[in-house]
């Protein structure tokens, strides 16, 4: 008989992501009877009552979502351990980096059985720019892999957007592939993001995305650049935050991108519907994710998709049915893919019907939480 599970806690370092990307499973564990509490660092009055809003418990903890500091991750450990001990939650489910290594530590040491991760992306450091990457970064990748690896020994699963960040960590001898478990992403309300119908006149590119290079998002303005030199009509948005990763861009680069009239910048966006709905096209030139829930989205309203060839991107387009892949980090594929909707405006909608479709069969947030929690309570 598998042990009953009364209780789970969410360990995230962004109190944000719990509401907007975590929302329907907290929902859904709540709805099973859980107990859930939902842990995380940067909590402000709005974002507690979204979280009860979905029945669980916000719980602050100690944890800073960048950087690597050992000495403050481990006493932000052991404060997250006592925490722990406290709750006595039958289980943990933890995503992002620093939740993943150090909240599964923590867990264990607090005696919690049941221990989970969830992996939406390899994150910075194992995203290596066009062109080459540093010493600093290649050592910092070396001791990311080796906490991973100490992190995974004290999980009983560990959950996977996609199947490259998967082989990437087993190949590297970083995880046991017996513990992983592969699923189709965040996921996508369908009720919440309704197919509706495109608009073409002027065509609208749109990018969602934090403002990091790793993101394309240099290579996004360079193809807007390309294609308003002759059609000025066209229009290029971004949506999206400017963040303290280190692969951030500056606001002033942003900035000069909009007083050049390059793209329309729309900063960031609680409900993307609206943009979304707007737009004619998708865009996310990434270099690397576990699989983006903006393109999912997207998806899901009838948009057809331009992204890269890379982990975690590739998985959302069909070649040639729902959109177009391009190389990483190559700006002028980019803008050929782009004109191709601008000179046939009938893919839009041809492509963008057979995006909802992929999205109805990948990307249902309801299977892929009944996946999740079916596996935990296994």
């Amino acid at each position: 008989m598998p042990e009953v599970i009364r209780s789970i806690a969410v360990v995230s370092t962004n109190a944000g992501s719990l509401v907007n990307f975590r929302g329907p499973l907290l929902t859904e564990m709540a709805a099973r009877g859980f107990t859930v509490w939902a842990l995380a660092p940067d909590y402000d009055d709005v974002l507690r009552e979204r979280v009860r809003s979905f029945g669980a418990q916000p719980v602050d903890i100690g944890m800073e979502r960048t950087g690597m500091r050992p000495l403050r991750d481990a006493a932000d450990m052991l404060r997250l351990r006592a925490t722990l001990s406290r709750l006595k939650p039958d289980a943990t489910l933890a995503y992002f980096i620093k939740p993943v290594i150090y909240g599964s530590l923590a867990a264990k040491a607090a005696g919690v059985r049941r221990r989970y991760a969830l992996m939406a992306g390899l994150g910075y450091v194992f995203t290596p720019p066009p062109g080459g990457e540093s010493m600093k970064r290649r050592a910092l990748r070396l001791m990311v892999s080796r906490l991973y690896m100490a992190g995974f020994s004290a999980c009983r699963r560990v959950f996977f957007h996609n199947g490259d960040d998967l082989d990437y960590l087993s190949q590297a001898g970083l995880i046991d592939r017996s513990k992983a478990v592969l699923i189709g992403g965040t996921g996508v309300d369908l009720s919440r993001f309704r197919n509706t119908p495109p608009s073409t006149d002027p065509p609208r590119f749109l990018l969602i995305a934090r403002l990091l290079a790793e993101k394309g998002v240099r290579e996004y303005v360079e193809a807007a650049k390309d294609i308003r030199r002759n059609r000025p009509e066209v229009e290029f948005h971004l949506a999206g935050d400017l963040d303290t990763n280190p692969g951030a861009l500056s606001r002033n680069e942003v900035e000069a991108w909009v007083s050049a009239g390059d793209i329309i910048w729309h900063g960031h966006l609680v409900d993307v519907r609206e943009i979304i709905a707007a737009a004619s096209v998708y865009v996310l030139p990434s270099y690397r994710e576990g699989k983006p829930r903006s393109t999912q989205e997207a998806m899901a309203m009838g948009r057809p998709v331009i992204t890269t060839d890379a982990p975690g991107c590739r998985d959302t387009v069909d070649e040639g049915v729902n959109g177009f892949k391009v190389p990483v980090g190559d700006a002028e594929a980019l803008a050929t893919a782009m004109r191709r909707f601008i000179d046939d405006p009938t893919l839009i909608g041809k492509m963008g019907r057979e995006s909802r479709r992929l999205a109805e069969e990948r990307f249902d947030v309801d299977k892929i939480n009944n996946l999740i929690l079916n596996v935990i309570l296994a």
